[in-house]
């Protein structure tokens, strides 16, 4: 490492500088507080570990948030392996509130009154979906979290989640009816 570099990196600093934003980020994929802390704090172990390894060519910040995404994904895949196949996600398919027999819209979505792009950078939004995503099964979650929000591809989430792809579009369907549904009564009315 150059000295320059090492001159940047300030591990002592880590906690009151990211500590909350790995936190928020942790927490948004996992839905679990207790997990949340133990995924930071396996971030920032991770982080001094490699810390040799480190090029300065992001900034801290975006090091410590990719190595904490690797291990959001860890722990998506060890607990999907862990958690029974059913956890609450073979329920009521909402399907048949939204659509008639034919396939149509038996209820038209609200209108959200603006632009969605603009509504993402809202606060009250995002409250609003981690409400809603907190509410969702577990395994819904996760496999939403890791398509929407880490953008990772289909064949990627079935294999960490150890389920088929045609398993995983029924999941994200679900989760997502199951989404708009509570984001229209917690963040439209």
């Amino acid at each position: 490492m150059t000295e320059s570099v090492q001159e940047l990196v300030a591990p002592e600093t880590w906690v009151d500088k990211y500590g909350d934003h790995l936190f928020r980020y942790a927490w948004n994929r996992v839905q679990n507080r207790d997990a949340a802390e133990d995924l930071v704090q396996e971030t920032l172990l991770a982080a001094l570990d490699g810390l040799a390894a480190f090029k300065g060519t992001s900034s801290e910040k975006t090091w410590l948030i990719g190595i904490l995404k690797h291990k959001v994904v860890d722990y998506i895949r060890k607990n999907s392996r862990e958690r029974p196949a059913d956890d609450g996600d073979s329920s009521e398919d909402m399907s048949d509130t939204f659509f008639d027999e034919r396939g149509s819209w038996s209820m038209k979505p609200l209108n959200w009154g603006s632009d969605p792009g603009e509504m993402l950078t809202k606060k009250q939004f995002w409250q609003s979906l981690q409400r809603c995503l907190s509410d969702l099964p577990r395994r819904m979650a996760h496999a939403f979290a890791l398509r929407e929000l880490e953008e990772v591809e289909g064949g990627e989430i079935s294999r960490i989640m150890g389920i088929s792809q045609n398993n995983l579009g029924v999941v994200l369907h679900r989760a997502r009816l199951r989404l708009r549904r509570c984001l229209e009564v917690n963040w439209l009315s």
